[in-house]
């Protein structure tokens, strides 16, 4: 099992009707990491929606012929998916497209909702019929449901969020508006920009914005409503201030690109701060220090400078492996790391390693990771963790539902090195993830059991569905 990644959401706003589509797969496209199931793009023609989605890469399910079939628009809306909740399927591709009295709606969203299964139960008796087990389509119903009973999509928007509970950064588009929105806590990152053209833009990370050469102009603020219309911005903040902020830590150490900037603090950065604490906190005498690709590169360059010791690539990631890949695990005469990465063996043979990486989960893929390196030849191997142990369950967004399979919740730091083969091993501590962010209004549940929401007393296990590798 490995953590997965999150949802990325990107959005378009323009002036006039124009070919949109191109745009939102580029912006797509550097968002990929935070979604590698699905994907999907929604344009708004003259109130006219126009979809295409499917499970699979970006480049696998938008051909050139595919996005040359779009029509000229003037709002657009795209995700890509990895699910937390909510089977494989088409049917939870987004973004989600829901008819209403007042017209459509189309919703991408990133995140979980801690409140779903209450606010599901309370629709289906008010007669609403799901079609996918997704928070997505929770949210686009308490959504609709409101705007039959207000005057505006923003208003509506803002009466939902009275109900919702937990983490969702949204991107989604009327028949005339677009409208972002992040939840009160910030849970997840969302922010906007501008090109040189005058269109807007929204993405997830600012690593997006660049892509379409859209300046970065600022994060939302968590509870922020952002309205794009002919008139201009409209930034609606009452529900701002209201609760105290609670950004995933968890961004900083592995789902975000290192290029992106959240809140203001660069992703890179966090990362080689995090390196430099472990070298702080557990120094140890070797040759090398290598990092397994891709979020554990930062940190071990971080760890290098702060201990002296020489930074090497000692793994080599194949980037080519997409949703067509059989999965190892189909066939035991293959190993999965061995096919994702590849070591170097000039860079780690009679070496004293010191192995970099963002987690550990349930141990399997450290112990394959750990093999191959002594097959490489590497004389020791001191592993150090990014991150503090998981001990906990996360609601918000991450793909750790129960406890069950998390090896630190069973096991000791030295019974786990000795489990999966290491001569030492260190993990971040809890104090340090503060420092990463540069805040203390960081969520760090799955680490120490502190949730910022109420923990749903009903998690239907069901919601998870297939996501332990």
């Amino acid at each position: 099992m490995s953590i997965r990644e999150e949802c990325g959401v990107f959005g378009v706003f323009s002036g006039k009707k124009e070919h949109l589509e191109t745009m939102v797969y580029y912006g797509l496209y550097a968002l990929q990491h935070r979604g590698q199931e699905s994907c999907g793009i929604v344009v708004n023609d003259s109130g006219v929606f126009h979809a295409h989605k499917d499970l699979g890469l970006v480049s696998e399910v938008f051909s050139k012929k595919t996005l040359q079939q779009f029509p000229k628009s003037s709002i657009a809306v795209g995700h890509v998916r990895y699910g937390t909740t909510g089977a494989t399927n088409r049917s939870n591709c987004q973004p989600m497209v829901v008819n209403h009295k007042k017209g459509k709606l189309a919703l991408a969203h990133n995140g979980n909702l801690s409140n779903a299964l209450e606010l599901r139960d309370e629709l289906e008796l008010s007669g609403a019929i799901f079609h996918s087990t997704s928070d997505t389509e929770t949210i686009a119903y308490v959504i609709t449901r409101e705007r039959i009973r207000c005057g505006s999509i923003e208003v509506a928007v803002s009466n939902a969020m009275k109900r919702l509970e937990g983490a969702y950064s949204l991107v989604m588009m009327s028949s005339r508006k677009m409208i972002a929105v992040r939840d009160p806590k910030g849970f997840r990152p969302l922010c906007y920009g501008i090109r040189p053209d005058g269109t807007y833009v929204v993405a997830s990370e600012s690593c997006a914005l660049q892509a379409v050469g859209a300046e970065f102009i600022r994060d939302l603020i968590p509870g922020e409503i952002l309205v794009f219309g002919k008139e201009g911005i409209v930034s609606r903040t009452e529900h701002c201030s209201m609760q105290e902020k609670k950004i995933c830590v968890f961004e900083y150490i592995y789902f975000a690109r290192p290029d992106s900037v959240i809140d203001h603090v660069s992703v890179h950065h966090a990362r080689l701060k995090a390196g430099k604490l472990l070298a702080e906190k557990y120094p140890v005498t070797a040759d090398v220090v290598i990092g397994v690709p891709d979020s554990g590169l930062d940190a071990a360059l971080g760890y290098s400078r702060a201990s002296g010791i020489p930074y090497e690539i000692g793994l080599i990631k194949n980037k080519y492996i997409g949703r067509t890949f059989i999965s190892p695990g189909q066939d035991e005469r293959f190993d999965q790391v061995k096919i994702k990465l590849s070591p170097v063996k000039s860079v780690l043979k009679g070496k004293r390693v010191v192995l970099i990486d963002d987690s550990i989960v349930r141990g399997t893929t450290s112990k394959q990771l750990v093999k191959l390196l002594r097959e490489a030849g590497a004389q020791e191997i001191h592993m150090r963790i990014s991150a503090p142990p998981f001990l906990h369950p996360c609601y918000y967004g991450t793909d750790i539902d129960s406890e069950d399979n998390l090896i630190a919740c069973h096991h000791t730091t030295e019974e786990i090195a000795k489990m999966i083969g290491v001569d030492s091993l260190g993990y971040l501590p809890v104090e340090g993830l503060k420092e990463l962010a540069e805040t203390n209004e960081i969520c760090s549940a799955c680490f120490d059991g502190k949730y910022p929401t109420a923990i749903p007393t009903d998690t239907r296990k069901d919601r998870f569905e297939g996501k332990v590798e």
